[in-house]
């Protein structure tokens, strides 16, 4: 299925993401941000969403313009935040200090060479981490962003565009559970 069609399946009562959709997924939409970016980001929000249909439609759609290279590299930056949001959320959270000074111990050599330019790995690296609500590595991804001369606009827009594509795939794979429950 592609975005277009994804996109239509989008129900009444949740048109605004069809907009926002839409509106996102274009330059115009996503201030700061460029074509190769956004479309980056919004692959690997919905790898970080986890709702097939969605991941194989925007990976379709990066695909118009990011290299098979690049579109590894979205995928090993939502790969590595996948672990290291769980990992640091947590130190993040616990009410005992000396988890943040332990070593980590985990691997993250792909971030060494992704296969994507430093800037949208970065990108794809925020947006995963405020999918899964890790609040250092946004904080830390945020601060690398701006040396590598992100604006605060092209931040913000790289969100609002893991927000957009999140809500739509919690949302089609709920219009998805409801249609097998009436079948069943």
């Amino acid at each position: 299925m592609n975005l277009q069609e994804l996109r239509s399946q989008i129900p009444d009562e949740a048109k605004d993401l069809r907009l926002n959709l839409e509106s996102v997924l274009s330059e115009p939409g996503a201030p700061g941000l460029n074509k190769n970016q956004i479309a980056a980001i919004a692959y690997a929000s919905a790898v970080a969403s986890r709702f097939s249909p969605l991941t194989r439609a925007l990976q379709a759609h990066a695909a118009e313009s990011l290299s098979e290279a690049e579109l590894a590299g979205v995928r090993t930056s939502a790969a590595l935040m996948s672990m290291t949001n769980v990992y640091y959320r947590f130190t993040h959270l616990v009410s005992n200090p000396e988890y943040a000074t332990l070593r980590a111990g985990l691997r993250m050599n792909g971030m060494a060479n992704p296969g994507i330019d430093k800037g949208s790995f970065e990108l794809c690296s925020l947006a995963v981490s405020a999918i899964n609500g890790c609040g250092m590595c946004m904080d830390s991804h945020e601060k690398v962003l701006q040396q590598h001369g992100i604006t605060a606009q092209g931040i913000q827009s790289a969100v609002r565009i893991a927000a957009v594509v999140h809500a739509v795939a919690v949302t089609l794979e709920q219009r998805t559970v409801a249609a097998l429950a009436q079948v069943a």
